[in-house]
C-alpha cells in the first residue's frame, strides 16, 4: 500500500534542489532521490566550463548531495577525484545541513584533444587515479576517509564499490545529467543544465540476510554467494531500468518516479531537503589563511600593494591591503 502523503498523481511536489528519502518496506529497500536545477545552474553558470567538463562535474555534486544528505551531524561530505586525465581534479562538499559547492581543474590541450577523438565520457575524462570520498566532522575529531581506484568504471559503478568496501550494504546509485535548450519569459534562447540521481540500499531488519561473498569488490559486480536475496536483485534491477532522461525531466519529478518504480511494492516518501549553491568561503577565513604564510610568501603575493585571492568554488574575489595581514 503506497503511503498517504503528497498525491503523486500532481508531478513537482517537492520541486528541484530538494532531496527526498524515501522506503519501500516490501523491499528492505531505504533510499534518497534528487532533481537539481537551478542550484546546478549557478554552480556551472559561474565557471563557463567545456560541456564534457560540466557534465562530470554535475554528475559529482548530484552524487555529493546524495550522500550529504544522509549525514546524521554536523560536518561536511567532500568527493574528490585526482587523476591522470584531462580533468585531473573534480572536488564537490557537502557541508550540513543544505550547502554545496563545487569545482574541476582541467588541461585545455588536452580536453581539446579527447573532444576532437570523442572521447567524452567520464572514464576517459578522468583516466587512471582515485576518488576519495572524505567525512569531516569538525575540528577536534579526525576524518574519515575511503577511497577507491578510478579504473576505467562510471561514477556510478565507483560508489557502488565505496559502499561495498566501507559501509557493506548493497547499494545501487544512477545518475543524470540533461542540457535543456529553450526560451526565457522574453522569448530569447536559453541554456540551462538539470541533473538527478537516486541512491537505494538493501537495508532488511535482519542483518544476515546481507550475504555478500566479496565485500571489497570483486569482479565490480553485486557479488552474493549462490542464492541472491530475491528482494535486493528485485530492488536493484528496479532502479536499474531508471533512464537519465526520467532522472532529469522536469515533467516527471521526483515523487512521480519513485512512484512508478515501487508501487506494486509500496513506496513510502518523506519531507523533501532542500540544497543550496553556498559557499563556505569569507574573507575572515582568508585572511586568516594569509596570516599564516610567511612574510616572504605574502610578499610574493603582493602586487601594486594589495594582495588578491579568489575562491576555486564560487570564484569570488578578495582583496587584503599588505598592510591587514600579518605572519602569526
Amino acid at each position: 500500500m503506497v503511503d498517504k502523503g503528497p498525491d503523486l498523481g500532481e508531478f513537482g511536489y517537492a520541486g528541484d534542489d530538494r532531496v527526498v528519502p524515501f522506503q519501500v518496506e516490501g523491499l528492505d529497500v531505504r533510499g534518497r532521490a534528487v532533481q537539481l536545477g537551478p542550484m546546478l545552474d549557478a554552480i556551472l553558470e559561474r565557471h563557463n566550463y567545456p560541456l564534457p567538463v560540466a557534465r562530470l562535474v554535475a554528475e559529482t555534486v548530484v552524487l555529493t548531495v546524495l550522500l550529504g544528505t544522509s549525514l546524521k551531524f554536523d560536518g561536511k561530505l567532500i568527493i574528490q577525484t585526482k587523476s591522470d586525465g584531462p580533468v585531473d581534479l573534480v572536488v564537490a562538499d557537502f557541508s550540513t545541513p543544505d550547502r554545496v559547492r563545487a569545482y574541476a581543474r582541467y588541461d585545455e590541450e588536452a580536453l581539446a584533444s579527447a573532444i576532437e577523438k570523442g572521447e567524452t565520457d567520464s572514464q576517459a575524462l578522468l583516466g587512471q587515479g582515485v576518488l576519495a570520498f572524505t567525512i569531516d566532522q569538525g575540528e577536534f575529531t579526525q576524518r574519515y576517509q575511503g577511497i577507491v581506484p578510478l579504473d576505467g568504471a562510471s561514477l556510478e559503478e565507483i560508489a557502488g564499490v565505496y559502499f561495498r568496501q566501507s559501509e557493506q550494504i548493497p547499494t545501487k546509485v544512477r545518475l543524470g545529467v540533461a542540457e535543456l535548450l529553450d526560451r526565457d519569459e522574453n522569448g530569447k534562447p536559453r541554456h540551462r543544465w538539470r541533473a538527478g540521481g537516486m541512491v537505494a540500499q538493501f537495508l532488511p531488519e535482519a542483518p544476515d540476510r546481507i550475504r555478500q561473498q566479496d565485500l571489497h569488490g570483486g569482479d565490480g559486480a553485486e557479488s552474493f554467494d549462490g542464492s541472491v536475496d530475491d528482494l535486493w536483485d528485485e530492488a536493484r534491477v528496479m532502479v536499474e531500468t531508471i533512464d537519465a532522461d526520467e532522472l532529469t525531466d522536469p515533467t516527471v519529478g521526483t515523487e512521480r518516479l519513485l512512484f512508478r518504480l515501487f508501487h506494486e511494492r509500496g513506496v513510502r516518501v518523506y519531507p523533501p531537503q532542500a540544497v543550496y549553491d553556498q559557499c563556505a568561503c569569507s574573507r575572515e577565513k582568508l585572511r586568516d589563511v594569509l596570516a599564516s604564510f610567511s612574510q616572504e610568501e605574502i610578499e610574493s603575493t603582493v602586487e601594486d600593494g594589495v594582495i588578491s585571492v579568489t575562491c576555486e568554488f564560487c570564484s569570488t574575489t578578495y582583496t587584503f591591503e599588505a598592510t591587514e595581514v600579518r605572519p602569526q
